[in-house]
């Protein structure tokens, strides 16, 4: 039986006041929405996509199309909403799909918040960005760093709350014991990069790793809200890894500098 060892963390970061990240941390679906349109709209309009989602989780067995149908509903959601006109969000996730021929996992993704892959120490973005400087960095005019520092690395091509909805991608994996993945919004890697990113990941249980990527988020500088969830594929009961299977909320400040695991005082 496939089972997660998980923990989140969320911050409004050292700048701006309101989060407007919301995200879902149920096993078997894990989502983190970025949301967009302004003090107000923004964090509605990811409240609005992970409560919907959040319905999803009730369906049982999970398939890929009951994910998603509830993207479809949650787009509907926000474009409905009376009187949030332009309000949107990003929507980025995973879910365990309990299918007949074993248990797979479904990596979905509208927008530019990510999902990545650890495996053996080797960290892969699983998500592709939909936004104007991954076009960029595709068609070879920018390279990734650059990207993470470029004016326009905040408007997006794809977002829930437009008609017609926009389209998901996604990608189905197998359920590897051991992998670790990782949701997150923008405001961990354009702050973090992502050779820092697999250190920290790697670092101890999910709670730990969660805590100190949000905190060196923070510590870059913090200029967006953060939010990350930090799920471990095992199998069977995982009580005795250390950690909680059902850890969900967990908001946390940044820690000094030099205390980040892997880091020492002098950086």
């Amino acid at each position: 039986m496939t089972r997660f060892w998980h923990s989140a963390a969320t911050s409004p970061g050292r700048v701006r006041r309101v989060n407007e990240d919301s995200y879902l941390a149920i096993p078997p679906l894990f989502a983190v929405a970025d949301g967009m349109g302004g003090h107000g709209a923004g964090d509605l309009a990811s409240r609005l996509a992970v409560d919907t989602l959040t319905s999803a989780t009730r369906a049982r067995p999970l398939t890929a199309d009951g994910v998603l149908a509830a993207l479809d509903a949650a787009n509907r959601a926000i474009v409905t909403y009376e009187g949030a006109k332009g309000m949107g969000t990003t929507i980025t996730g995973l879910a365990l799909l309990e299918t007949g021929g074993g248990d797979h996992l479904m990596v979905f993704n509208v927008g530019d918040s990510r999902v990545y892959r650890l495996v053996e120490g080797r960290l892969d973005q699983v998500t592709v960005d939909h936004s104007e400087v991954q076009e960029l960095v595709l068609a070879g005019v920018i390279t990734r760093d650059q990207a993470r520092v470029h004016p326009r690395r905040n408007i997006v091509t794809r977002a829930l709350g437009t008609d017609p909805g926009p389209r998901p991608d996604y990608w189905l994996l197998p359920a590897s014991a051991g992998d670790r993945f990782l949701v997150c919004s923008d405001g961990l890697y354009t702050e973090v990069p992502d050779e820092r990113i697999a250190v920290l990941l790697a670092s101890g249980s999910p709670q730990v790793a969660a805590a100190a990527l949000v905190a060196a988020a923070e510590d870059a500088g913090g200029h967006d809200n953060v939010t990350v969830i930090v799920a471990e594929v095992g199998y069977g009961d995982l009580s005795g890894s250390g950690g909680a299977l059902d850890e969900t909320r967990v908001d946390v400040t940044a820690l000094p500098r030099g205390e980040l695991p892997g880091q020492s005082g002098n950086g």
